[in-house]
């Protein structure tokens, strides 16, 4: 098989993201589709349709090649996680690379809260959403992967993994837990050519989390602003293209914590 030519890293690629018409989904298919990678654009509701669609329409003209289709799909199930994952094969094939990045937050209490106001059944299903559906799509995308010798698999962590953050504990933890599979992840398969990785950002504007940043969130980031989708979508392409980068989290916050990981 031939390289891709250099312009086009991701020619002949397909990626499954998830949420991605959020604000990090968006920007990270998009950088995506200029290095020529097909794109299967996941979104949660009928409510996200018309924004699927659209950032579809986007994706086709951005690079010779590219192919891109939207998927509905609630990822607080795991049965919806491998629906998602066989109309994705139906419809433009297995997924070479899988960015998973939905995920909600649940009961914003904040780090002075009250444990109390987030009960277990609550906790369960952060958790289910945010780290067990992105099993879930590992588990399905894996085989083809191995099969190829080539994957990259990449999780949307966030800094509240390391630092407890400004949601409450159901996110933290549930993003904590994304960790341990990286690295189970990456040291199983990494011999086999399919490389794991994960991006933990801290407060990035326009996104649905950060919707309405309060003044005290904002003055956690030293660099006195808040962190943009491109900025993240930048270090996902990296570590998609980059052959030599697993088992790594790369921390992007402006500072707020001390050194590279968690």
């Amino acid at each position: 098989m031939s390289n891709p030519p250099v312009d086009f890293p991701l020619q002949g690629k397909l990626a499954l993201i998830t949420g991605c018409t959020g604000g990090i989904g968006q920007a990270t298919a998009r950088a995506f589709a200029r290095a020529g990678c097909s794109i299967a654009v996941h979104h949660s509701s009928a409510k996200s349709l018309p924004k699927a669609n659209a950032l579809v329409a986007e994706l086709v003209k951005l690079a010779p090649g590219v192919r891109a289709a939207p998927f509905e799909a609630d990822l607080s199930s795991y049965e919806n996680a491998r629906r998602l994952c066989d109309e994705v094969v139906d419809v433009l094939g297995h997924p070479d690379i899988l960015f998973s990045n939905h995920g909600v937050t649940g009961p914003k209490i904040g780090p002075q809260g009250d444990m109390q106001e987030v009960s277990a059944e609550t906790f369960e299903e952060i958790w289910r959403t945010n780290a067990g559906t992105g099993y879930v799509l590992a588990q399905k995308c894996v085989p083809y992967m191995q099969e190829k010798k080539w994957g990259r698999i990449v999780f949307n962590s966030s800094v509240a993994a390391g630092t407890g953050g400004v949601i409450g504990p159901q996110y933290a933890s549930s993003k904590s837990a994304l960790h341990g599979l990286i690295h189970w992840l990456s040291l199983r398969y990494c011999k086999e050519g399919i490389l794991t990785n994960g991006v933990a950002p801290a407060l990035i504007e326009d996104t649905d989390m950060m919707a309405n940043p309060t003044q005290a969130a904002r003055s956690l980031i030293p660099i006195g602003r808040l962190g943009k989708p491109d900025e993240i979508a930048s270090i996902v392409l990296m570590l998609v293209t980059n052959g030599y980068m697993t088992n790594k989290i790369i921390v992007a916050d402006g500072g707020w914590t001390n050194g590279g990981g968690f």
